[in-house]
């Protein structure tokens, strides 16, 4: 008896996106210790003429980060409003801490997706826990 579903062709193509921005990303060189000196050259009209040698992997990048970002941040905004707390109910001996779960997938908070977005985004989620007494 074979259980394996096909995989679904939205998600495959999804997954096709994202991988193809990584990749993308990853090969493109990163402008970030350029981006400070580059500040301080900013002429009269709001503009930093620009010279500089770019490879085609970093021209790929350049010509759709804008348009990823915007889906990433659409995404990201979209998952959060999916995953957020919800008090669980039930009786609890602390009513100043109650039990919470994920109001989509009623997971305990904070649930995996929220966990994996806050690594992602660099925080650590004790710091996201309400503290206990």
């Amino acid at each position: 008896m074979n259980t394996d579903q096909p995989e679904d062709p939205q998600r495959r193509r999804i997954r096709e996106q994202l991988e193809a921005i990584l990749i993308r990303s990853e090969k493109a060189t990163s402008w970030h210790d350029e981006a400070a000196r580059l500040r301080g050259l900013v002429n009269h009209e709001g503009y930093v003429p620009v010279r500089t040698k770019l490879a085609g992997e970093d021209l790929d990048f350049l010509s759709g980060a804008r348009d990823e970002l915007l889906m990433f941040s659409e995404l990201g905004l979209r998952l959060l409003d999916l995953h957020q707390p919800r008090d669980a109910g039930g009786i609890t001996s602390d009513a100043a801490h109650p039990i919470l779960r994920c109001r989509s997938c009623m997971w305990r908070w904070p649930c995996p997706t929220f966990r994996a977005m806050s690594e992602s985004f660099g925080s650590t989620c004790e710091s996201i826990l309400p503290e206990t007494a």
